[in-house]
């Protein structure tokens, strides 16, 4: 099976689950509903929203707020096996079912989204931390820049860049120190558009204001929208490679 197979299958599930786990428990609590309040199997209704929300799938979110709303009101209120509400506490509970079933869930994609963000900057941190260190023990040059341009094609989720050595320019777009993306007087609106597809995208390898070389970075085969964050990340890495390159041309490296 392919990842996204796999990827498919794994949303179905759990949008299944979304629907048939508020049922069984709602119809789980059915011989209780005249001595179980329905403020208390609101909130068992509401632990299985949540349980459903983390597995950080929206529309499963919504859809087990929508179930449980459904299912709620069919089994536990008054006229009871109907889709009718009499009493208007239970309307209320109803609605709030609703409300609180799409908070959490946008709750817990927020908390995915800001794990998964402390996971990439973790991973980048790794990634400037490993090159500073191959540059002070004086490592190979190549090394460094092998080592670079992988971690370029992973931050920016680019095709592949490579190294051409030397100071003279191109027209080429560029990825520039502030972070954005540039040809001329444009700027490419990345997160928006994405990296440019049409050409490669010169970032400029420097150290001390003079031009070591550039690295041209390719995002052909699809549009790659690496954020600022990400493109800094880059520009760091370009960076390490001109302090490796001036330490090579340093005097103290030439007796």
């Amino acid at each position: 099976m392919s990842v996204n197979g796999g990827v498919e299958s794994y949303r179905n599930q759990v949008l299944t689950a979304a629907v048939l786990v508020p049922l069984a428990v709602c119809a789980a609590l059915v011989p209780l509903r005249h001595s179980f309040d329905n403020a208390n199997a609101a909130l068992v209704l509401v632990l299985v929203i949540v349980a459903v929300a983390s597995f950080g799938i929206r529309p499963a979110g919504v859809v087990a707020a929508v179930s449980s709303a459904v299912w709620f009101d069919f089994f536990l209120t008054v006229p009871y096996n109907r889709l009718t509400i009499a009493n208007r506490e239970d309307i209320e509970t109803t609605i709030l079912l609703v409300v609180i079933g799409a908070a959490v869930t946008e709750i817990a994609l927020w908390g995915r989204r800001q794990q998964a963000r402390a996971s990439r900057q973790t991973g980048y941190l790794a990634g400037v931390m490993t090159t500073s260190q191959a540059v002070a023990r004086g490592g190979s040059t190549d090394d460094v820049i092998n080592q670079v341009r992988t971690d370029l094609t992973a931050v920016l989720g680019i095709d592949g860049c490579k190294f051409v050595a030397g100071g003279k320019r191109t027209q080429e777009p560029q990825l520039n120190s502030d972070g954005s993306v540039t040809r001329g007087e444009h700027e490419y609106k990345v997160e928006r558009d994405g990296l440019p597809t049409d050409s490669e995208i010169e970032l400029v390898v420097q150290h001390a204001g003079v031009v070591r070389g550039r690295f041209l970075l390719t995002a052909a085969s699809r549009i790659a929208r690496p954020d600022l964050e990400q493109r800094l990340v880059a520009v760091a890495l370009a960076d390490q490679v001109g302090a490796a390159l001036a330490s090579q041309d340093s005097p103290l490296n030439h007796p």
